[in-house]
């Protein structure tokens, strides 16, 4: 199952993805929100379109989270290029619902900020809600999908204020996409590659299967003080190779059984 948010005569709708002639395309329009599917997107009534090529749709952000929940280093490697410790449990902070970019937006590099960095990452949709899970209580039920982020952040900000708000969270620093592949699908406990390209070039590669914190931690950890609802995201960290991006530059972050998700970037 895979999935996409797109905007269709004006009106914003989900639509169900499937290879034509060889081709990704939006074949059918889900009449449901699929965060209210409890799981079970297959089950979602639909109606058949003529099929759009997704790289040819205008794409939205395939999701309309309550709340975007962020782990911070948890790839060893990465804490170590920022001259950071290796955290003893997950570090987490939160993106705002305004920092949503779509596929094919542009991050706009606010004024403030001297140095912003691209962090291409793993993002986990939930799919039920989620809150003081019991100890052995598997979190795979509770995940709807997965899809790309790039968790888009004002560097020099971040190390002025130590706390991450305006550096996590000024608006376009949370482009997602392009489209949310379901649970079955991919397994990154078993290992999901991450890369990210910047003009092309490859700035980043990784592996799930590096996490400090695997995803049944993590999702146990947040949920023990707050409740993860439908659509919540949760963007699980990323690997080393971080690095500054400029007007002009084009993102790329690419999931393994996901997709790609593309960005270009300008000055504020």
């Amino acid at each position: 199952m895979k999935y996409c948010r797109f905007q269709l005569n004006g009106e914003a709708h989900y639509g169900l993805v499937e290879p034509v002639a060889g081709r990704e395309a939006i074949v059918r329009i889900l009449l449901t929100a699929p965060e209210e599917s409890e799981g079970d997107v297959e089950g979602l009534r639909t109606r058949r379109i003529e099929p759009i090529a997704v790289e040819e749709a205008a794409l939205l952000p395939p999701v309309r989270p309550s709340k975007i929940v962020c782990v911070g280093r948890n790839y060893r490697a990465h804490a170590a290029e920022l001259g950071n410790e290796v955290p003893k449990e997950p570090l987490l902070f939160f993106k705002p619902s305004s920092a949503l970019l779509a596929p094919g937006g542009v991050v706009r590099r606010p004024k403030i900020s001297e140095r912003v960095d691209y962090e291409g990452e793993l993002c986990v949709v939930m799919g039920k809600t989620c809150y003081q899970l019991l100890g052995d209580e598997d979190v795979r039920p509770y995940i709807l999908g997965y899809t790309c982020l790039n968790d888009v952040t004002a560097r020099d900000l971040q190390k002025r204020d130590g706390q991450w708000a305006r550096a996590k969270g000024f608006d376009t620093s949370c482009p997602v996409g392009p489209v949310v592949v379901g649970r079955v699908d991919i397994d990154p406990w078993a290992g999901v590659g991450v890369e990210t390209r910047v003009n092309g070039a490859v700035r980043q590669s990784g592996n799930t299967r590096d996490f400090i914190f695997p995803l049944d931690v993590v999702i146990r950890y947040i949920a023990q003080s707050m409740t993860l609802f439908p659509g919540d995201l949760i963007a699980t960290g990323t690997p080393e190779g971080v690095g500054p991006v400029a007007a002009g530059d084009v993102v790329e972050v690419s999931v393994e059984g996901v997709g790609t998700l593309r960005n270009s970037v300008v000055d504020e």
